[in-house]
């Protein structure tokens, strides 16, 4: 069982919604230090909080950041973009594809040598709009999905190295992202104590809030989950091998 006490954890996106509750979050479960990555500079009173300005779509900042942490055991990926579209923007889509996908990737590389050298988890936290597009936000549930084979993908990649990989699979959150969309939505501290409870317990696949809880089993059973635990022993045997 994986624990959050006494490690070092990266939060991008971390100075507000469910990043900020995430930081909080780890906090209250013990950790030594929290790097918390936001785009604009912020405080905070707790001294395990060591601020990182961090922009994921800028690769020098992401290259400063990562020359200011020393140690590094949890990564948690959750800085994000969504806004309301209809694909008729090309320009909104590169955006959400820029920030959801590319950042979360770039991020990720740069930081994975200390993540192999501690033998890590990486944390994606993702949407269940992943899984199937949400027709108010077409360009944000593309580039979700797209993030979340991408966490498929390092999840197979990474496990030969030691690394584990979570996706998490949030339903509507109560926050500024969500602002105008109308539906029952949690609380953002729900979800981080969710998320990390889902680490703890290493679950490949998060589901973190109510709305999302209801398709877990279902995802759990489905021909695409299978296909991927058929994909995951060849990536194995391929390991094995070489």
């Amino acid at each position: 069982m994986t624990t959050i006490t006494n490690k070092n954890v990266l939060v991008t996106g971390a100075n507000r919604g469910i990043g900020h509750a995430l930081l909080e979050e780890a906090l209250r479960r013990g950790v030594q230090q929290v790097y918390a990555g936001a785009r604009e500079p912020f405080t905070h009173p707790d001294e395990r909080v060591i601020p990182l300005v961090l922009d994921v779509t800028d690769a020098e900042q992401t290259q400063q950041a990562v020359r200011r942490v020393s140690t590094l055991d949890i990564l948690v990926n959750n800085a994000g973009v969504a806004l309301y579209d209809d694909l008729s923007d090309r320009a909104v889509l590169q955006h959400h594809l820029a920030v959801n996908l590319f950042g979360l990737y770039g991020v990720t590389q740069a930081l994975l040598p200390l993540l192999v050298r501690s033998r890590g988890v990486i944390v994606n936290n993702l949407a269940v709009a992943a899984l199937a597009p949400l027709p108010v936000i077409p360009a944000y549930s593309i580039s979700k999905a797209a993030a979340f084979s991408l966490t498929q993908a390092q999840r197979m990649l990474l496990a030969g190295q030691g690394v584990t990989v979570h996706a998490v699979l949030t339903g509507p959150t109560d926050t500024d992202m969500t602002r105008g969309y109308d539906a029952p939505k949690a609380s953002p501290e729900s979800v981080a104590r969710a998320i990390f409870d889902g680490v703890e317990k290493e679950e490949e696949d998060i589901f973190p809030d109510a709305m999302s809880q209801a398709i877990a089993a279902g995802w759990q059973s489905s021909p695409a989950k299978a296909l991927e635990r058929a994909y995951t022993a060849i990536a194995a045997e391929l390991h094995r091998s070489s």
